[in-house]
Order: structure tokens, then sequence, then C-alpha cells
């Protein structure tokens, strides 16, 4: 992987190289006088958050779905780094023994001596002792390694198991205004976990069928931890992910998406780039690798649409 800060700034030809074969920006049609979205909603333009008077406390945000490669891992980077963009001091939470959102902030996560694993299962190990700063102003990282697998097994035996994670978020929940956890493709008790700590979810969604047949089993799952354990959890939204608007398939996809979650679908949706596995080889999120580019748009009018509908401060 390269170094933090490798390939870093925009250049004319790193734009070049994507605008022979780049999407159209949006796909939308006319419908009396409202312009319809990729959603087939009305399309909106969310204007700039005001700035904070003050920070903290955080509102936390898990990152879930079961199904792997439907973009967590770099929606939680890009939408983090778009949220500081805007002035939220962001802590972000790798929840995966692949320890893929530590890589993607430039940490090798082989080499940590302090993780997440250390701060859930020693007594003595506090949350502060494990978050490092990363390159990205605002963005803090509590990062993970291969040693957080472990924790599933450990945690069976831990009285209150389920509620590990949100004690030590409780710790440093002040210090931040945005608390994001890349959760792991599972429904295990880390996730459950991540589920118990969170106000909220978001659900990123491959607009793809294999992955939407997916999602009923994480809606029952959440429904269950708020019945049981977090009755103050609730769908932040449905984020629509690595789409292709020139497919039918996508577009059919999309349809029954919205079908099925409603106005919990994001009006934003997060379109293919080779820009996005670029941007995770330099060790940097799009906003800053390529910050006039499209996705870094799409993210930080997430970013913006989040806070509209109050997901984040």
């Amino acid at each position: 992987m390269s170094e933090p800060g490798a390939r870093r700034g925009e250049t004319p030809d790193r734009e070049a190289s994507e605008s022979s074969s780049a999407q159209p920006t949006e796909l939308f049609t006319i419908h009396g006088d409202a312009i319809m979205g990729p959603t087939g909603r009305p399309k909106h333009e969310f204007s700039d958050p005001e700035p904070l008077s003050s920070h903290g406390p955080a509102r936390i945000i898990a990152m879930v779905n079961q199904k792997g490669g439907v973009g967590k891992t770099t929606s939680s980077i890009n939408m983090g780094a778009a949220l500081a963009e805007y002035g939220r001091r962001v802590l972000m939470v790798d929840f995966d023994p692949q320890g893929a959102l530590s890589a993607g902030f430039g940490t090798s996560p082989h080499e940590l001596e302090t993780t997440v694993y250390n701060v859930l299962m020693e007594r003595g190990v506090k949350t502060r002792d494990a978050i490092v700063s990363t390159h990205v102003e605002n963005v803090d990282l509590l990062p993970a390694n291969i040693d957080l697998s472990a924790a599933e097994v450990q945690l069976v035996n831990e009285v209150a198991r389920e509620q590990v994670l949100d004690r030590a978020l409780r710790q440093v929940r002040d210090d931040y205004d945005v608390i994001i956890i890349d959760c792991q493709p599972s429904l295990g008790l880390l996730t459950v976990n991540a589920l118990t700590a969170a106000h909220g979810v978001l659900i990123p969604l491959e607009a793809e069928y294999f992955a939407l047949r997916a999602v009923a089993l994480l809606v029952d799952t959440i429904e269950k931890v708020q019945d049981r354990l977090n009755p103050d959890l609730e769908i932040d939204g449905v984020l629509v992910t690595m789409v292709d608007l020139r497919t039918l398939h996508a577009r059919e996809v999309i349809a029954r998406i919205v079908e099925a979650f409603g106005e919990k679908v994001f009006e934003t949706v997060i379109k293919r780039s080779v820009k996005f596995p670029d941007a995770t080889v330099a060790a940097e999120p799009i906003t800053a690798y390529a910050h006039k580019h499209e996705g870094a748009k799409a993210y930080r009018q997430l970013a913006r649409e989040l806070i509209l509908r109050g997901g984040s401060p």
C-alpha cells in the first residue's frame, strides 16, 4: 500500500484518465415542474450545513450489512471525511478484524500494538489509549486488526456482552460530533455490539438483486436489537452504492429498494468509479484524492443529506 499522502491532490491527467469512460453524472426525468433523481423522487440540492458552535456529544452511526463487497468501508471513510470537511469532529471505529478501515487511512493493522480489541477485552486499557490521529483533518481512528476476531468468541462469556462497545465509546463521546462504526460482514456478536452502541444504522446496499435479497435478515436483526437491547436505535437510511445507471437492472433494483424502504432511501446514490479503488491504494478518502470528482461530490451530498435528516449534528 502507498504511504499516506501518496498521490495527494488532483491533476489534469488523473481527471482525464476517466473522462473517456465516465458515466452520466445523473440520470433524471422531468415530471411537471419537478426533476426526478435516480431514486424516482424529486431531486434536491442540499445546502451546506451551518458550522457547529460547540462539539459533542457524538451521534453514533453503525455502517452495517452482513453481505460483503457492498461499499461499507468505502462509504464509512468517505462519509466521515465529508462530514469532517463541514467542521464535524469524527471518530472512525474499525470493527472488522480485516482492518480495512484502518488500512484505508494508511495504518498498517498488523503493526498496531493497541487496538479496539484491547479496549474491549483488557480492563486497564482506555479507549483514548487506542485512538490514533489520521492525516485527514478532524478525523481520528480507533483501529482494528485480526486480533478482533478472537473477541467474537471471548465475549460470549462476558457479563452484558452486547454492551461492551457501548461502554467503551461512552468514554470519548463528548470529544466528537459523529462516531462511525464500520462493521464486519456478518450478524454476529460484534455487529450486535455495534447496533447496541449506535443511535442510527446506515445500510449500504449494492444496486444488485442478490444484495437486495440479503437485507431482510439484517432488518430482522435490527428489530431484535431494538426490542431487546437498544430501543432508541433507528435506521438513518439506506444508501444505494456501486450503481451503473446505464443498466436497466440497476434502475429496477433501485425501484425495488425504494418500494421496500420508502423515504429511508437516501436521495444520494454512489455510482461505480475506478477512482474509489485508486483512492484506497493511495490511503486517502476520495474527497482528498480527487477533490472535484463526481464520487467526492456524491459523498459531500450524502453528508449534507444526512445532516439535514438529523443523522448527524
